[in-house]
């Protein structure tokens, strides 16, 4: 071999060492995260959305405090809607002409006058719409929080689901035998599923 020939060949090798495209080794070949449901399960006990983060399904992450932002919303708003019909409902219920908040829940220099009884009942009506709605709120939110974690629980557990592609049918020849005194063993095709 001529030098020239000996200097291509050591510099093709040193080309095929150096290049990081072949260094670099297939993603296929790297070793799969798979998390462990019980650790999943207790970090999104503790702080919720910690288990989407340890099983790397960030997009959930803004579901997950979408959903207790909008819980909490529903209940900052239900409670003090509350909070202003209920003293709104005292206040026309009580014998004291000082108190007139429920003016503050009507139109300016509207007079009820004469239709007090009708008011109770309205101000009575819509206390205990908001409270409903407001303890709907609360038991939302602990829904949100438990949907959360049997997420990350679920998610965690199914992660080592097996979901390629290889999906095939293998027929083949199978020998049965059924077992009991004086039957013979039996000749058939057994069918195979993978996936």
């Amino acid at each position: 071999m001529t030098d020239t020939t000996a200097t291509a060949l050591d510099s093709t090798a040193i080309g095929l060492k150096s290049d990081s495209l072949l260094c670099h080794t297939p993603s296929f070949m790297e070793k799969r995260f798979i998390p462990n449901p019980q650790r999943a399960l207790w970090l999104s006990l503790i702080i919720p959305g910690a288990g989407q983060i340890y099983n790397r399904k960030l997009w959930k992450i803004p579901i997950v405090y979408g959903g207790f932002l909008g819980c909490l919303y529903a209940l900052t708003w239900n409670n003090q809607m509350y909070g202003d019909y209920s003293q709104a409902y005292l206040d026309i219920m009580d014998d004291d002409p000082n108190t007139k908040s429920y003016e503050n829940m009507l139109p300016l220099n509207y007079s009820i006058a004469g239709r007090e009884d009708q008011y109770k009942e309205i101000f009575k009506n819509k206390k205990n719409y908001y409270r409903k709605y407001r303890d709907m709120s609360i038991f939302a939110m602990i829904a949100v929080y438990l949907l959360s974690v049997v997420d990350a629980y679920v998610d965690a557990e199914l992660s080592s689901f097996d979901i390629s592609k290889d999906l095939g049918l293998r027929i083949e020849p199978a020998v049965f035998n059924f077992g009991g005194r004086g039957r013979e063993a039996s000749v058939g095709v057994q069918c195979n599923l993978n996936f």
